[in-house]
């Protein structure tokens, strides 16, 4: 495994996330509480993974390999897309903290009141990180990893 590994890695790391996001978010709607407790602590560990990558990556490469050089109606929707998940992204981890805190405290309805607004951001960020990962390296990649090199 390289450096130049990371993101595909890292892409991988958020679509668990979603998964496990999502699943917990079904599971705890309908009354499923370890289940819902084991996908969510599935979701922290992976979104930790992703995190650690993350800065593991952007402190080898810096910015230098992430251009988006596609142009038309698809850049500015990448930029927006791009723009709302760092932005959100910045939220979210220290909502997840503040959301895992009354858990361990057994505070049920300070958890549920935070979770609210956690998880649909979370799981924002996890889907858009996927999909800004799939734009900046596979559907529009710039003509250097096109080319392979």
């Amino acid at each position: 495994m390289t450096i130049s590994d990371l993101p595909a890695i890292n892409a991988s790391l958020n679509l668990v996330s979603t998964v496990f996001i999502s699943t917990g978010w079904y599971f705890i709607r309908h009354g499923a509480w370890r289940r819902h407790m084991a996908c969510m602590i599935t979701a922290v560990i992976s979104s930790t993974f992703f995190l650690a990558g993350y800065l593991v990556y952007h402190a080898h490469v810096g910015e230098k390999s992430t251009h988006f050089a596609a142009q038309g109606i698809v850049r500015p929707v990448y930029f927006a897309m791009l723009s709302s998940h760092i932005l959100l992204a910045f939220v979210t981890l220290p909502l997840v903290i503040l959301t895992l805190i009354p858990v361990f405290r057994r505070r049920w309805e300070r958890h549920k009141r935070i979770a609210r607004w956690t998880i649909p951001i979370w799981l924002y960020v996890s889907v858009t990180g996927v999909l800004v990962y799939l734009m900046l390296y596979k559907w529009f990649p710039p003509p250097n990893l096109a080319l392979g090199q």
